[in-house]
Formats: C-alpha cells, sequence, structure tokens
C-alpha cells in the first residue's frame, strides 16, 4: 500500500487547533471510507499522557518535541525524515515551519510532498522581526521545493501566484464537526443573557479584539460574549483590565468542552469575527454551519469563505453601524445564505476526499 504521513500537528486525536482538526478528519475519512492507504501522523509526545501505536487506522509516531512554537521548527524536521527514513511515499506537511529541509529531503527521497501553507505567517503581528524573516524564508521554501501547495482560501493562492508564480490547489477546511456533540449547558452558557452577539478567538491584535469590544462598549444595549484566551499575553491581560466590568460585555476563558462551546454557539443570535489573517478561520466555517448572521473583518479571506455574503466592517464605527441596522429580515436571509456556503464547501465529506484525491493523483 502507498504510504501516506501527515506532519506539522500536535496530533491526533485532535484536542483542539486547525490543524489538529483537519488531521483528525482526514484519520476519520480514511477510516470510514476504508481507503487503500497506510496513514501515520507524526504527534507531540508531551501533549498525550497516553500514547497508543494506533488511532483507527492510522499508525501514531510521537515525536520529543513540542509543536508549538520555536520547537516546531526541529519538530517538523525529524517528522519528515523519520518518514524518509521509513520510505513514506506521500509527505502531507501541515504549515511551513521545516520548510527549509525540504531540499534535503527532495534530495533523499522520491516522496511527493504537499504542503498547506496555512496562512501568510509572516504577516501576523504578534511575531517578531527575526521571526518574520524566517517565516517568509519558510514560505518560499515551501512553495519551491513542495511538489503541491495547498491554499485553504483563494485569497492566499492568489497571494502564492503573484508573489511566486506558482499555482495553488485550493482545498477549505471543514466545519460540520460543530454540530457533532450534543450540547452540555453546564458551565458558562448558564450565566449569560437570553440574547448575545458571539466572538471567540485567540486574544491576538490581529484578531481585531479591541475593536470589536470598542464596538460593544458603545452600545450597552448589546450584549457580547467573548470567548479568549485573555491571560495568554500583555495585550489579553490589558483588554480584560479595561472592558472586563462592563456590563454588556462577558470576557469568557477558552471553552474546550465541545458540547459547552455547541451551546455557546446554539444561543447565540450573531457572530461576529475579527480574523484579519490565516486564510480559511476554522471558527468562521465552524459558525456558518450554524444558520446565524455574520459580520466579519472585511478582510479578502474573510469575504471570499462567506462569498462577500455577510456584513463587514473595518473599524469600530462601521462595526457598531452594522449592528445598528441589522433588522430580521436581513438577519434571517444572511443566516440561511451561511448555512448554505457551509454545506457546500466546508463539510469534512468533501475536504476529506479532495486531500485524497489530491495525494492519489496529484
Amino acid at each position: 500500500m502507498k504510504k501516506i504521513a501527515i506532519i506539522g500537528t500536535v496530533g491526533v486525536p485532535g484536542k483542539y487547533g486547525g490543524f489538529e482538526t483537519l488531521a483528525d478528519n482526514l484519520v476519520c475519512y480514511h477510516a470510514f471510507n476504508h481507503l487503500p492507504v497506510s496513514l501515520t501522523v507524526y504527534c507531540e509526545a508531551a501533549a498525550y499522557s497516553k500514547r497508543p501505536s494506533r488511532y483507527l487506522n492510522a499508525d501514531l509516531k510521537y515525536i520529543p518535541l513540542k509543536a508549538n512554537g520555536i520547537q516546531s521548527i526541529p519538530y517538523d524536521i525529524f517528522s519528515l525524515f523519520w518518514a524518509v527514513f521509513r520510505r513514506t511515499e506521500v509527505i502531507l506537511l501541515l504549515g511551513v515551519s521545516g520548510a527549509l529541509a525540504l531540499p534535503l529531503v527532495r534530495l533523499f527521497s522520491r516522496a511527493r510532498i504537499f504542503t498547506n501553507i496555512d496562512g501568510i505567517e509572516w504577516k501576523r503581528e504578534k511575531w517578531s522581526s527575526l521571526a518574520k524573516l524566517v517565516l517568509r524564508l519558510s514560505e518560499w521554501a515551501a512553495v519551491k521545493w513542495s511538489h503541491v501547495v495547498v491554499a485553504d482560501n483563494q485569497a492566499i493562492a492568489e497571494h502564492v501566484a503573484s508573489t511566486y508564480g506558482v499555482p495553488c490547489k485550493v482545498i477549505a477546511y471543514g466545519g460540520d464537526h460543530a454540530l457533532a456533540t450534543e450540547p452540555n449547558p453546564a458551565g458558562a452558557a448558564s450565566d449569560l443573557p437570553v440574547r448575545y452577539a458571539l466572538a471567540l478567538c485567540r486574544i491576538e491584535p490581529e484578531n481585531n479584539v479591541a475593536m470589536i469590544l470598542d464596538a460593544f462598549y458603545s452600545l450597552p444595549e448589546q450584549p457580547l460574549v467573548f470567548v479568549g484566551n485573555w491571560d495568554k499575553s500583555d495585550y489579553g491581560r490589558e483588554l480584560y483590565k479595561r472592558y472586563g466590568d462592563t456590563p454588556n460585555l462577558y470576557l469568557l476563558d477558552p471553552v474546550y468542552d465541545p458540547g459547552q462551546l455547541r451551546c455557546l454557539r446554539d444561543s447565540a443570535w450573531l457572530y461576529v469575527h475579527g480574523h484579519s489573517a490565516g486564510g480559511t478561520n476554522p471558527s468562521l466555517v465552524e459558525m456558518m454551519h450554524f444558520g446565524i448572521p455574520v459580520i466579519a473583518y472585511g478582510c479578502s479571506f474573510n469575504r471570499y469563505s462567506t462569498e462577500q455574503s455577510a456584513r463587514y466592517f473595518l473599524s469600530a464605527e462601521e462595526l457598531q453601524n452594522q449592528l445598528l441596522t441589522l433588522d430580521n429580515d436581513t438577519s434571517y436571509a444572511i443566516g440561511k445564505r451561511m448555512v448554505e456556503i457551509a454545506r457546500r464547501r466546508f463539510t469534512w465529506a468533501e475536504i476529506g476526499r479532495a486531500y485524497f484525491e489530491l495525494m492519489d493523483n496529484g
């Protein structure tokens, strides 16, 4: 059987994170469709107290390094060379952390390399100048030395084409798993208002957290539930200190329990999405399956994902105006359109089929 390796994630079973969810759903697709290929996923050893050798029909290999942060570079490189040593024929590399090693991989192996370059990482505000340089070089290496480059959003594909003159295969991200768990009303959701807007993300400047909080701060009759890792950075702690006591703002810590997260989403009447980077954001396509209106930051990534059918903002004032002018008929129409797009483009059955067909034929 053809050997396929998935590299660049914390591992499976996926607990949280976009690439982890992608890897988990590819493993599920592989098992449930009885695909005649051998699948291996490389995992972070420290992330799993129990380390089984298999998950469904996939082999698991554990790396004694961290999958995130600065260690992601040696983590991915170690995984790549382990896959080469095992004579892997197809490598799916998720992210560009290890891409600087791809010339050596190409020198010593005939494996076909498919790289999902994620978002345009070097543009994220959180990185230092040195980190941005390394990420930009890694993006270049991934595009140059991969056999096939995968983008999860048409805007990223256009960036790659205009910057490097290389075509991308566009495969998005599934979101229907967000509906797969029964709601769990325990926890944070039990103390919230009956009607609220919902935002959830990592608390980082590029997600326009301050802009969203400022807009709702000026509209005290509009409750907002904002879920994020407020205590992870000085930026988050400062925002929590500034807005945490505002009556209509409910700033919640991250919710990882799928049932509680489902309950939070079920109870929201509106989703506010502030991401300005990263391509097809998992939190956006997951929320589109819930059939509620979306107001998103007006960058090209979000506009492609929502097919120009949501409402958009570029400032706190524009967000306030969208909130004040969103009537019931328009809300219903936007929500209905979001579901139609999500079911057509953002299901794991479609994403799994696209990836395995690409790796079989690409």
